[in-house]
């Protein structure tokens, strides 16, 4: 009996690296935008191993920032990580032309690459969608990473939408938070998309079946500990990464499924651990003091493992 081996997976590129942070903005106690906090966290993400940053996402608060907000942020960034990692620059509205404007604005201000959510509550059918990231890829030179996060759009990048994004040569990537294994599995199959997964506790999942890397909240807090699961997956030490991942759920549940913002939970736990983060802005309001103790408990386990 001949047995066929399937085939090898190809090569897929990184466009923005492997270890990307979703990262937050820091906000003065007065609530302005605090330019020397985030060239400040930025270094210290880069430093611990972040190879790219994602600004103004929904961790960074954008429905909250102005356009002139945005684009400071992005040649702070880029001018304290001088070149170290790359700089994606959310640009997605509910506006295509407000979009386009955002991702022009980010192209001069410094940014490497652009990121763009599924517009957002007037919930467009698939070929609008389509037309809307054709529209914002057309219009700038800079390569452009879908947002697909359903959960909070009302509106899902349908995989055989992806498909035909694909064919687009400056969309290049794909922030994957649509909890759909199956049809991501099956863009990855049919396109050269880099896929990074935008839901911690798939960091190891999505990376197995061919995913490009990650854009984490959590590594706002804990950038070595996130890195070193893909560094031990890419070193053969498969074991050694499902336990990385494993060591990180409890922190992850608290920071990302316990009723709160991630941005809350983030800010509340930088602020706890003496780092930039600052206040968040309304409508979104502070974690109270028992979350703060909870965080700091699950932080510190985790910290502990990874001293260990």
């Amino acid at each position: 009996m001949t047995t066929t081996s399937p085939p090898p997976l190809r090569p897929r590129s990184r466009p923005f690296g492997r270890a990307l942070c979703a990262m937050v903005t820091p906000f003065t106690e007065e609530g302005l935008l605090d330019l020397d906090g985030a060239q400040r966290l930025a270094e210290r993400l880069v430093s611990e191993g972040c190879d790219g940053l994602v600004l103004s996402g929904t961790t960074g608060e954008s429905p909250t920032t102005t356009d002139a907000e945005k684009s400071a942020l992005v040649r702070a960034v880029a001018e304290a990580v001088a070149g170290r990692a790359s700089i994606v620059a959310g640009i997605g509205t509910a506006d295509t032309r407000h979009s386009v404007r955002l991702a022009l604005e980010a192209e001069k201000a410094g940014a490497d690459g652009l990121l763009a959510v599924t517009p957002y509550y007037s919930r467009p059918p698939q070929d609008a969608v389509e037309e809307h990231f054709r529209t914002i890829a057309d219009a700038c030179g800079l390569p452009l990473a879908l947002y697909d996060i359903p959960g909070r759009t009302g509106t899902r990048i349908e995989p055989e939408t992806m498909v035909r994004l694909a064919e687009h040569p400056r969309i290049v990537a794909v922030k994957d938070c649509a909890y759909d294994l199956l049809g991501t599995q099956k863009v990855l199959a049919a396109t050269e998309l880099a896929y990074y997964t935008g839901c911690d506790e798939y960091v190891l999942a999505l990376y197995a079946i061919g995913g490009a890397g990650y854009i984490s909240t959590v590594a706002n807090v804990m950038p070595r500990h996130f890195r070193s699961i893909i560094d031990a997956f890419d070193g053969g030490r498969t074991g050694e990464a499902a336990r990385l991942q494993q060591h990180a759920i409890p922190l992850t549940e608290l920071m990302m499924a316990s009723g709160l913002p991630g941005t809350v939970t983030t800010k509340a736990l930088l602020n706890a651990l003496g780092l930039p983060a600052g206040p968040v802005r309304a409508p979104l309001r502070p974690a109270g003091r028992e979350t703060v103790d909870g965080l700091l408990t699950a932080y510190s386990a985790m910290a502990g493992v990874a001293a260990g």
